[in-house]
C-alpha cells in the first residue's frame, strides 16, 4: 500500500498505452485507482501492460476498476472474454437456479479479469427493477422482487471476491424508480419516504459489509432534496446511518449530465457532502489535473476506509474454470442446482 494520502479520484486514462504526462501526472496525485473503458482495450498483452504501468506511476497496487455487469455494459468482449447475457436475461433463463449461476458467471468474470490485472468491478447492481424503469438500466438489473434481488446481490459478491475481484455495489440508495437516464438528464424520485425505505434502500441494506459502493445522481423528493444524493450531505448521511453502509463511497462518473457545474464543482460538491472519492470516467488530462486541483487528496476519514477497503483484498481460489463453465450451462438448461 502507499504511503503517500489518496487522491480523492479515480481516473480514467486516454488509450492504450500512458502518455509522458499522464505517468507524471499520477505520480504526483496518486489517485485511490483507475477506470478502464473500451479505449483503452486492444489485446490482452496490451491491456496487462497498462494496467502494470498505470499500477508502476503510482508505485503500489492499486485497484483498476472496469464495468464488466454483461450485456450492454460490458467493456471487454470476446474473443477476448466470455461474452454474456444482460444480467436480468440471464437471471430469467436461469430461473430457480440464478443464485448458483449467477455466483459462476462472475466467478467466470472475475477469473477472466484478474488475467488481464483488473481487480475491481463495478457490480453488482442492487436496483429494483420497475415496469417503468429507464431502458438504460433495466435490463442491468437482477428483478423486480427484493428479496430476489438480495439473493443474487449476494451471489454476484461472493463471486467476484472467491476471484480475487473487488465488487461495488450499485447505485445506491437505490436507482430502479428513475425514468430518466442519468448519463444526459437528473432523475426525479417521487414515491414516499415509506416506499424507498422499504424497497429501494432496503436492498442495500444487507451489503453494508461490502468493502466498496457507489452513489447514484438522483433527486428523491420525500426527502426535500432538490438536488443529486451524489451531493447531498443529508443522502449521504442517509447511506451510513440509514442503510449502515461502512465502506469505501465513490461516486458515479463525475462527467454525468445529471450533475450540475463544472467537474472540479461537481467533485468538491461531492467530497464535501460526504464522497470519499470521485469517479472521473473520461475528459481530458487537463480536465483531471483541474479537478484533482480542487478535491486534493481524501480527508481523513475517507482515507481509513480505502485503507480498510483495500485491507480487504482477497487471493483467488483455485477453480477449474472450464468446469464452472460447463456447470453454468447444465445450470442454463435446468440441470442440477
Amino acid at each position: 500500500m502507499t504511503s503517500k494520502p489518496f487522491g480523492a479520484a479515480i481516473f480514467g486514462c486516454d488509450g492504450v498505452r500512458l502518455s509522458k504526462e499522464e505517468r507524471a501526472f499520477f505520480a504526483d496525485a496518486n489517485p485511490f485507482g483507475f477506470i478502464l473503458f473500451v479505449r483503452n482495450l486492444e489485446s490482452a498483452d496490451q491491456i496487462r501492460a497498462l494496467t502494470s504501468d498505470l499500477r508502476a506511476a503510482v508505485g503500489w497496487t492499486a485497484p483498476i476498476f472496469i464495468d464488466q455487469e454483461g450485456g450492454r455494459v460490458q467493456r471487454l468482449r470476446a474473443p477476448l472474454v466470455t461474452e454474456w447475457l444482460p444480467p436480468l436475461d440471464h437471471v430469467t433463463l436461469l430461473g430457480p437456479n440464478a443464485e448458483a449461476g449467477m455466483r459462476l458467471r462472475y466467478r467466470i468474470i472475475a477469473h477472466e479479469l484478474m488475467a488481464l490485472g483488473i481487480d475491481a468491478n463495478c457490480a453488482p447492481i442492487l436496483d429494483i427493477a420497475r415496469p417503468e424503469t429507464h431502458p438504460f438500466l433495466r435490463n442491468r438489473c437482477y428483478g423486480s422482487n427484493l428479496d430476489h434481488v438480495v439473493k443474487i446481490g449476494r451471489a454476484v459478491v461472493e463471486g467476484h471476491e472467491q476471484g480475487g475481484v473487488f465488487p461495488v455495489i450499485k447505485h445506491i440508495p437505490g436507482h430502479g424508480l428513475a425514468q430518466m437516464d442519468s448519463h444526459l438528464d437528473l432523475p426525479r424520485i417521487d414515491v414516499p419516504a415509506d416506499t424507498l425505505d422499504q424497497v429501494d434502500f432496503a436492498a442495500f441494506r444487507p451489503f453494508a459489509d461490502v468493502a466498496m459502493g457507489m452513489t447514484a445522481h438522483l433527486v428523491y423528493s420525500a426527502f426535500c432534496e432538490t438536488g443529486p444524493a451524489t451531493t447531498s450531505p443529508t443522502m449521504i448521511r442517509r447511506i451510513r446511518s440509514d442503510l449502515g453502509f461502512t465502506g469505501l463511497l465513490m461516486t458515479d462518473d463525475i462527467g454525468m449530465q445529471a450533475l450540475s457545474g463544472s467537474v472540479p464543482e461537481r467533485g468538491a460538491a461531492s467530497i464535501a457532502a460526504g464522497c470519499d472519492v470521485i469517479l472521473h470516467c473520461n475528459g481530458d488530462l487537463a480536465e483531471r489535473i483541474a479537478l484533482m486541483d480542487r478535491v486534493g487528496t481524501m480527508p481523513d476519514a475517507s482515507q481509513s476506509r480505502a485503507e480498510a477497503a483495500l485491507a480487504r483484498r482477497t487471493q483467488p481460489q483455485d477453480v477449474d474454470i472450464a468446469a464452472l463453465k460447463t456447470k453454468l450451462a447444465e445450470l442454463e438448461q435446468g440441470r442440477g442446482a
